[in-house]
């Protein structure tokens, strides 16, 4: 894996970056650097501003939800808030993600599935439940956007803008100023094509994301269709400080509604590391994990 971290780093440094100071008409935000990169020390979707309709799918009320995690939260007062509720900050016992299965947004096969996954864990099947950044899958979109404590960096070129998550070095192309295809193959982050606004904006609409069994928007486990299409607005604070991003997500096949969420990201000055996921990630104490994506066949 180092080879290919050196030429990531590389790429950052060496591809011309399109630039702010192009001109008033062609204002972009500054996302890329090799320097720094944008992350978040949450591992939900947080509620979008009022006026956005349906937010992000919640825990069953029945079966609170108490993260194990224990991080600062520079990101905003709404997620230093829910991580109060933290176990190790209120001296309680974590819990697991019970989704709310009953919520009305959701579709009949949906609301099955999600019910599904929710009983394999209160009956004892398995004892963590399914979330991609810790068993090495991609997250799909616009689920990779919520993986946490780990930055994600941009490159941004003329015609391209890429997002390397640090964590296994996942890649996410968008293409700049283009039209989507008239037939999209289904993939983990489908196509995606975007555009700048507003000079701190970029606007990112995906079509022909595969519904994988284990392609959820949310550590939920709430699942799609193929018939889903997001779109994401990504700006950055007038400070530089930190992101924010938008996303709404539409499939008439799994959803009776739009659902809108929210991720905050604050800038973390380092480069990109090196992480490797895989490595002795396997099922130590027996719990029943999710296996980690295996290849079939080597690559060379």
């Amino acid at each position: 894996m180092r080879p290919f971290a050196i030429v990531i780093g590389v790429a950052m440094l060496s591809i011309p970056v399109a630039s702010a100071q192009e001109g008033r008409s062609h204002a972009i935000p500054d996302l890329a650097s090799s320097n720094f990169g944008w992350q978040t020390n949450f591992a939900d979707w947080q509620d979008p501003p009022p006026g956005y309709g349906h937010g992000p799918m919640k825990n069953d009320p029945t079966y609170p939800f108490v993260n194990n995690s224990v991080v600062d939260a520079p990101e905003n007062d709404a997620v230093r808030t829910a991580q109060q509720n933290y176990a190790i900050n209120n001296g309680t016992q974590p819990t697991v993600r019970i989704a709310n299965s009953k919520d009305p947004i959701l579709k009949p096969w949906v609301a099955a599935a999600v019910q599904a996954t929710n009983d394999e864990l209160l009956q004892g099947k398995r004892q963590v439940p399914f979330v991609a950044q810790s068993r090495c899958w991609p997250g799909g979109v616009p689920g990779q956007l919520i993986y946490p404590f780990e930055p994600v960096y941009f490159v941004q070129t003329p015609n391209e803008v890429w997002m390397i998550w640090q964590r296994d070095h996942m890649v996410r192309r968008v293409l700049l100023n283009a039209e989507h295809s008239p037939k999209v193959k289904p993939s983990w982050f489908g196509e995606s094509i975007g555009h700048y606004e507003n000079g701190n904006t970029l606007v990112v609409d995906t079509i022909g994301l595969s519904a994988n069994k284990l392609s959820y928007i949310d550590n939920f486990r709430t699942p799609h269709s193929e018939k889903e299409h997001v779109v994401e607005r990504f700006t950055l604070a007038p400070d530089g400080s930190s992101l924010s991003a938008i996303a709404r997500v539409e499939d008439p096949d799994a959803y009776n509604a739009p659902m809108t969420m929210m991720r905050t990201w604050f800038r973390v000055n380092s480069p990109m590391a090196e992480t490797v996921c895989a490595e002795n990630n396997g099922d130590q104490f027996h719990q029943n994990l999710y296996p980690i994506p295996v290849a079939d066949k080597g690559d060379f």
